[in-house]
């Protein structure tokens, strides 16, 4: 069998090679100012409801020629360009920091564990309060085409309906799916692989609408700045959901099995 470094010369995609790149880019993440943190989260904010705008536009425009599960399909398509955006800004979701920071800590550090925490408090507040700011300003009158809030009103609709146990299993398979697309990031080191990746993943996650805490959270904002019936309560209520069944999903469906296909491969 090659050795780690032949494998590398060969492509590096490898598991172990892939694991190592990812721990490198954790121990970065762990390793950087909150202020850093917050301005990537922040604009990783603004980066989701970019897509949430593309979503509900071109579900409005293809639903009223083609019929709303037309419709459905081209919003999806077009919700992928959030998380383009995100891997090529090298912004930073919640979401993101499941396997990446996981796998660059010492489990014996508790500088490493306070700044694990850090992330998972920080990026998800900084990423709703830089979503909901650019909320405000593309929900005022005129500014988005009309027929942008029925749609984001109408998508919303369906995620209020879930009981709790959907919306926490919807959760899980998000915080994988989003998980997976942070492995595959790293383990492909080229960027037009890594946008398409980025896309195909966004447009998965709106087209099965999982229940992805910070997507859904602002879509929530933006319906309830257009009139939807629903309230803070309800948006605030599938946070705590949506949060919890993420990091499930993505801590235990990828992250651990990741890494114990890393070390199996490894000692091969």
């Amino acid at each position: 069998m090659a050795e780690p470094s032949e494998r590398e010369e060969q492509g590096g995609h490898e598991p172990e090679s892939i694991y190592r790149r990812t721990a490198k880019e954790g121990e970065r993440r762990l390793s950087r100012p909150a202020l850093q943190l917050g301005a990537t989260s922040f604009v990783a904010g603004i980066d989701v409801v970019f897509g949430i705008i593309a979503l509900a536009v071109a579900n409005h425009l293809v639903s009223a020629r083609f019929g709303p599960q037309l419709g459905d399909l081209a919003g999806a398509l077009a919700f992928g360009s959030a998380f383009v955006f995100i891997v090529v800004g090298r912004s930073e979701l919640f979401t993101e920091n499941f396997l990446v920071p996981i796998a660059g800590m010492n489990a014996r550090s508790r500088r490493d564990w306070y700044k694990l925490a850090e992330l998972w408090t920080i990026s998800p507040i900084v990423n709703i309060l830089g979503g909901f700011i650019l909320i405000l300003i593309v929900t005022s009158n005129g500014v988005l085409p009309e027929g942008t809030g029925a749609a984001i009103t109408t998508i919303v609709e369906r995620y209020d309906n879930n009981d709790v146990a959907t919306a926490f299993a919807s959760a899980i398979a998000a915080g994988a799916l989003i998980t997976l697309m942070t492995w595959l990031v790293e383990g492909i080191e080229h960027l037009g692989v890594n946008v398409f990746c980025a896309w195909l993943v966004g447009a998965l996650l709106a087209l099965g609408t999982f229940n992805h805490v910070i997507v859904v959270t602002l879509q929530y904002l933006m319906a309830i700045r257009y009139g939807a019936d629903v309230g803070w309560e309800d948006a605030i209520s599938n946070f705590g959901v949506a949060a919890i069944g993420n990091l499930l999903g993505g801590v235990c469906f990828v992250t651990l099995t990741r890494m114990g296909q890393a070390t199996a491969a490894s000692r091969a």
